[in-house]
């Protein structure tokens, strides 16, 4: 899992985010950010890919401000940046401005490795964000999830969540923090059975994905066998929910690049893309009807009706209809 490498001051002049984990990457953006909101609740965060920054776009960003406030930049992909730009980076490092923390994300290896030396020999504070290849570092991971959220899990279920759930550290995350949410006491092998046996391919996210795609039949297919092997009926409605509302969220709002998105919706760039894949043929009127779907099922599944798996083929069935308002195929 992530871990600083260098010291644990969120707002260091330089953090240094290292490896190819998206959701570690992005946590450690976050964590950089809350940390400078709780200090300046005016905080100006600019978030950038590399083709963003140009030679003097640094300059630019970090110069004094008339109102001298605190300011967050990222820089994503810093692998990328031209060999111009990676000079102004480089000098940037050795004077870093007051009240400005620089965060740079670097996949790691050959490329770039200039500018990833220069800012370890400037003394940035490092955070490992690896691709998680191996079993066991999956496992840890879990296990820091839990901890993170105060609860106490076995080692059997921690390993049967990596089991059920396979290797997506975002559906892990997830999982456990559900978990830690519906269940009191240890979280035990057992419990995690009654939520998530059976292949990670019929998760819950799985059938929210195809119902917001207005892909009926694949939605239903999925739903049928998730319940099949075990999934609870509420982590479907909840992924059901997160679904339809990131549509809503994402169709109400202003164009503009996913880093700009992200940042006014609170979703990772890489959900604006896939949500805005999934938004085509969605309307306002679709979205209010399959909100008032997901809420009578999320009802249904809570004891207000007799039969939990019917609401739930209602909801998919709603809304994947909603998604084909416009005359989607």
């Amino acid at each position: 899992m992530a871990r600083n490498t260098a010291n644990d001051d969120l707002l260091a002049p330089v953090t240094l985010a290292v490896g190819q984990e998206d959701l570690l990457l992005d946590r450690a953006v976050r964590d950089v950010v809350t940390a400078a909101r709780a200090a300046d609740a005016d905080t100006d965060v600019r978030d950038l890919t590399s083709d963003q920054v140009q030679p003097g776009t640094l300059a630019e960003l970090t110069s004094p401000s008339l109102f001298a406030e605190r300011k967050v930049v990222v820089v994503r992909g810093a692998q990328d940046l031209s060999a111009d730009t990676v000079k102004d980076v480089k000098a940037y490092l050795t004077a870093p401005a007051e009240e400005i923390t620089l965060v740079l994300l670097h996949a790691g290896g050959a490329k770039g490795k200039a500018l990833l030396d220069a800012a370890r020999k400037a003394g940035a504070r490092e955070v490992a964000c690896p691709k998680m290849t191996k079993p066991a570092d999956r496992l840890a991971f879990v296990r820091g999830e839990f901890r993170g959220l105060g609860r106490s899990a076995t080692a059997e279920a921690c390993q049967a969540l990596v089991d059920a759930i396979g290797s997506d550290l975002r559906e892990l995350a997830s999982a456990a923090s559900q978990l830690a949410a519906d269940v009191e006491g240890t979280i035990d092998e057992a419990v995690v059975g009654r939520y998530y046996t059976g292949r990670a391919e019929a998760s819950s996210f799985t059938v929210a994905d195809r119902a917001v795609e207005g892909r009926t039949a694949e939605a239903l297919e999925a739903l049928r066998w998730s319940l099949a092997t075990g999934v609870a009926p509420v982590l479907i409605t909840s992924a059901l929910a997160q679904g339809v509302r990131a549509i809503g969220k994402l169709s109400s709002a202003r164009g503009g690049r996913p880093a700009d998105l992200a940042r006014e919706l609170g979703m990772p760039p890489w959900k604006i893309d896939r949500v805005r894949q999934q938004m085509r043929g969605w309307t306002p009127d679709g979205v209010a009807v399959a909100l008032r779907a997901v809420a009578e099922a999320d009802a249904g599944v809570k004891g207000g009706g007799d039969d939990p798996e019917y609401a739930l083929e209602k909801a998919v069935v709603t809304i994947a209809h909603a998604a084909r308002s416009r005359g989607r195929d």
